[in-house]
């Protein structure tokens, strides 16, 4: 025993015996114990990793210790082919094992495991023979959850309905699910509404609610977001959407309709309320009676009426000619309303707006001079009430002394609001009191609303119409004759001339208002149907096959047809007539905004005065802006000429070609350019003016001229006036007349002192609304040997002889009709 104990001492510590020799293996003679571990073992695993914490820790003993391999720990035996673990060794003499997995482990798959583990020593020698294995423990290993999946709604979208009015405990529940594997991480513990400022609140378990009652009419569809958290604080990657509709409950009125309606200008009519009806709440009604009520007032003067001027308008409307537009579009030789404020806007019709500050000459030559007993005064007119207590006058038209004295010897004027008219006979007609002031006191007056006047003098009675109504005056006045002199008149718009009896002259007595188609003319308007004409609307409502409705349904569409009143029995055949109600604009470039329409109804039940009350209501029809007309005019743009051959008169747009276009897409900002663009379509409807203005110095008097010949105007609603300055030619023609006249404008010299002369011609249409690009023409005149020169090259012209045409081409992309 002493040898053996001394050899394995110098065999573990040498590896050799004493003398050197090998020692053999002698461990056979000492591996008498089996090893040892615990009964059970409690181990946990975090999921997606490989280590397993176990308790007690693995560790096996042997009673073998210290004899190397008897006494050693060589491995530890897993039992059991789906256990995804293995244990290893860490250290043999002191048998510290580790347990691990051999893979991921999903917990979502299996949560815990069971299974038997033995320990076994290394046996006899370094081959493992004669090795002992410890008795099996039992093993059990929980799978730690790792929060690794969001919640998830069971749909996307949910929908629920309350009630208006009503507050409910719960509309409706969401649910959300969670595939974690423990109740940490697989529970949802929290849900809310990540919607801002919503009336809806919900609970722990998912139960919308909602916080206020709800109204049907203020909003009658809610849609809120609604997400969800795990225990673990983890967020739906996807909210649900929640959808709460409100029902109504039921309350009379119309349903069905649109509170905007757009209209696109020239599509003619278009039906206001085609799904239109109404609920009563109650049984059968025994009568009703609907009104629809079209206000225009944010259009023009009043609604979308004729857009050409008012001495045009006269014209059109059957008026003999001799009127005498006060208030023109400024353009080259009527230019004294260049000066004014223009009220409305390019879009609207053309109206002047005065502040108190503006007012306007008339020029002499335009003054009307053979006003007798019988004239007439048109104008449209919007005022307020006067500011102050003392209201001064305010003077719209005014013919008074232009010097010396301050005598008014007709004029139009707005005082406490009263519309008065002052006509002053001359004393060589009478020297006896005559009716001289004539009072009008009316609501129109004050109501800042567009309306239309005539005063038609038929002395001594005076006439005032107002919207085609006649309105007698309530007060005249009697004045002594006005003594004649030698004494110039002034006639001035917006103000009165005071040009006498003050230091110096100035004009008084200002307009605050806006004023539009200021006109006055020799004799009396014919008829009333000439009134109505004038102020007509071009736009209002309409009823779409009227004779559809049967005897069931009266109905009354007021002249102005802004007014529609429906009265009948059965309510499905008011409903039907209703929905037949439309709006129309037949101006084919209409104001573009707002048009305001209210409806209100009455309703009798059988046996009853009134059963229920139905609210009225308000929409709007948008009218959209119109395509836009481009006027082009293309000819020569220089001519040359000897000077003699001025003394006859020289054409100076015989190759002239005026055009009017329209744009359907994107504003095209060079029409000549882009004609390949399919932009252009030319258009065949009416000019209303057209200016020949003279750059440069003025056309010197009895030398210089433009000439037209009274015969190019025959069968043709133009006119024409002269100046120095140039030109104009107006009245509403068609392009192809006003073409034709102008061709025929000559320009005379008798004495030719200038080497040029330049010319600008622009037209317009719709009084000034539209306007045309400017048309310049260079005449180029010869003088001397210079003409000698330019006549002995004539079959060889220069280049500055060539007549320049710009190029124009239309598309036939967009038409517009008349």
């Amino acid at each position: 025993q002493l040898f053996e104990q001394c050899c394995w001492e110098m065999l573990l510590s040498t590896g050799k015996y004493p003398d050197g020799h090998i020692c053999f293996h002698i461990s056979f003679l000492v591996n008498k114990h089996k090893p040892w571990i615990e009964s059970s073992y409690h181990g946990v695993i975090t999921e997606n990793s490989d280590v397993v914490l176990l308790d007690p820790p693995l560790v096996a003993l042997d009673k073998d210790a210290p004899v190397p391999y008897a006494g050693e720990i060589c491995g530890f035996h897993v039992h059991g082919l789906s256990a995804p673990f293995e244990a290893v060794v860490l250290n043999r003499t002191s048998g510290e094992g580790r347990l691990r997995a051999r893979g991921p482990i999903d917990c979502e798959r299996q949560r815990e495991f069971t299974f038997i583990i033995q320990a076994r020593d290394c046996g006899t020698g370094p081959e493992g023979h004669g090795e002992k294995r410890s008795h099996k423990a039992v093993v059990h290993v929980e799978v730690g959850d790792v929060n690794e999946f969001s919640p998830v709604f069971g749909q996307l979208e949910y929908h629920g309905s309350v009630t208006e009015g009503k507050v409910y405990d719960s509309i409706l529940q969401v649910q959300a699910s969670d595939q974690d594997c423990s109740p940490q991480y697989s529970q949802i513990c929290n849900y809310q509404i990540t919607s801002q400022d919503t009336a809806f609140a919900i609970d722990r378990n998912g139960n919308i609610r909602n916080t206020a009652s709800l109204n049907f009419d203020k909003k009658s569809h809610y849609k809120i977001h609604v997400t969800a958290f795990d225990c673990g604080q983890k967020r739906a990657a996807q909210d649900a959407v929640v959808h709460i509709h409100v029902q109504p409950i039921c309350k009379p009125g119309w349903q069905g309709w649109s509170k905007l309606i757009d209209y696109e200008p020239g599509t003619g009519s278009k039906l206001l309320f085609p799904k239109m009806h109404l609920e009563t709440c109650v049984g059968w009604v025994s009568w009703i009676r609907t009104t629809v009520e079209l206000e225009t007032s944010g259009a023009g003067r009043g609604c979308d009426r004729q857009s050409h001027s008012e001495r045009a308008l006269q014209k059109l409307c059957g008026a003999s000619s001799g009127s005498t537009d006060l208030l023109p579009a400024p353009s080259g030789v009527f230019n004294w309303t260049a000066t004014l404020v223009a009220d409305g806007g390019r879009d609207s019709d053309l109206s002047y707006r005065f502040d108190g500050r503006q007012a306007a000459k008339i020029p002499d030559w335009v003054v009307p001079q053979n006003l007798t007993d019988q004239f007439t005064i048109t104008t449209w007119m919007k005022h307020g009430p006067s500011p102050g207590q003392r209201a001064e006058k305010e003077t719209l038209l005014c013919n008074s002394d232009k010097t010396e004295m301050n005598r008014h010897h007709y004029s139009l004027y707005v005082h406490n609001c009263r519309l008065v008219f002052l006509l002053r006979t001359d004393y060589t007609q009478t020297d006896s009191f005559r009716p001289a002031e004539f009072h009008w006191k009316l609501e129109q007056i004050c109501d800042k609303e567009w309306h239309y006047y005539v005063i038609s003098v038929d002395f001594p009675v005076v006439t005032l119409y107002v919207d085609g109504v006649t309105y007698d005056p309530y007060l005249v006045t009697d004045d002594w004759p006005i003594h004649s002199s030698q004494i110039d008149l002034q006639l001035t718009v917006g103000a009165c001339w005071q040009g006498g009896e003050v230091s110096k002259a100035k004009f008084t007595q200002y307009f605050r208002g806006s004023l539009s188609g200021l006109t006055i003319r020799s004799g009396k308007i014919a008829s009333q149907k000439i009134i109505s004409c004038l102020q007509t609307c071009k736009e209002g409502l309409d009823i779409t096959s009227p004779e559809s409705l049967r005897q069931r349904i009266k109905f009354h569409l007021n002249p102005a047809q802004s007014l529609v009143v429906m009265e009948g029995e059965d309510l499905e055949q008011m409903n039907a007539a209703l929905r037949k109600v439309s709006y129309i604009n037949s101006r084919q470039f209409p104001t573009k905004g707002a048009r305001h329409l209210r409806i209100s109804t009455a309703v009798q039940c059988f046996g009853e005065d009134v059963c229920i009350s139905v609210p009225d209501i308000e929409a709007v029809v948008m009218v959209m802006q119109p395509s836009e007309p481009r006027i082009i005019i293309t000819g020569a743009e220089h001519l040359t000429v000897p000077a003699s051959n001025l003394a006859l008169g020289l054409s100076l747009f015989r190759d002239l070609h005026i055009i009017s276009t329209v744009t359907n897409t994107e504003k095209v900002k060079d029409m000549r350019v882009n004609h390949r663009s399919g932009a252009l379509k030319e258009i065949a409807h009416n000019l209303d003016y057209c200016d020949i203005m003279v750059l440069g110095e003025e056309l010197r008097a009895g030398l210089e001229s433009l000439e037209l010949h009274h015969s190019a105007l025959l069968g043709k609603h133009l006119e024409y006036a002269n100046s120095s300055t140039g030109m104009s030619i107006y009245g509403v023609d068609s392009i192809s007349h006003y073409t034709e006249v102008i061709r025929q404008v000559r320009y005379q010299s008798r004495q030719a002192v200038d080497s040029v002369r330049t010319f600008r011609l622009t037209c317009s249409e719709l009084n000034g609304r539209y306007t045309s690009d400017q048309y310049m023409l260079q005449v180029n005149i010869l003088h001397g040997e210079e003409a000698f020169e330019h006549v002995n090259h004539a079959m060889a012209p220069p280049k500055y002889m060539q007549i320049i045409h710009p190029t124009v081409t239309e598309s036939n992309s967009y038409s517009l009709g008349e």
